[in-house]
């Protein structure tokens, strides 16, 4: 396992904060709320790296067990196993995905954007699949519920979190821009 510094486990915890901020603007949209986790999930990825992205992620669903930090201020083993549990889970193979693609070279903004909408799909597919089985509905009614109504607002999101990690680049703060192979 690579070194991490301290450095590095700071941002991880910054960006699992920001998971957690983003689960606060929670607006309820049938058996799925709309949130702003995505784009941070996204952003962390991006600009962490896949290992260190899918740590942040796993950080934030690490303090939803004893914190109220998930959409809604819910919190518990009960909301990672209940039917929006999927979705969470996702956010874990989105970060390593969008943070594998995002760390290949060239980093255009057009490349980090793809890299954002390519990490919207394992949060879809695990998120479909996972309340279709939890809900006991089909996959198509859980594709019509979880899914079709944040289609839109998920590119949008996986856009915006490509805007802001090339802009954050050009700052002097010390981010862990990801390189090939973290």
């Amino acid at each position: 396992m690579p070194h991490t510094t301290t450095r590095e486990l700071t941002y991880v915890a910054l960006f699992a904060a920001l998971i957690a901020v983003g689960a606060f603007v929670s607006v309820p949209v049938g058996a799925v709320p709309f949130t702003l986790q995505v784009l941070f999930v996204l952003l962390a990825s991006m600009m962490l790296g896949p290992r260190l992205g899918a740590v942040s992620v796993a950080a934030y669903l690490v303090l939803g067990l004893i914190a109220p930090v998930y959409a809604g201020g819910s919190s518990g083993i009960g909301v990672l196993f209940g039917p929006t549990g999927g979705f969470l889970w996702g956010f874990v193979l989105a970060a390593v995905l969008t943070g594998a693609i995002a760390s290949l070279r060239p980093r255009t903004l057009w490349a980090v954007m793809v890299a954002g909408l390519a990490g919207i799909t394992p949060i879809y597919a695990l998120g479909a699949v996972w309340l279709a089985l939890q809900a006991h509905i089909t996959l198509g009614a859980a594709l019509a519920v979880g899914v079709v109504p944040f289609v839109w607002t998920d590119v949008l999101k996986a856009i915006g979190a490509g805007l802001i990690a090339r802009s954050l680049v050009s700052l002097p703060l010390g981010l862990p821009w990801p390189q090939r192979g973290r």
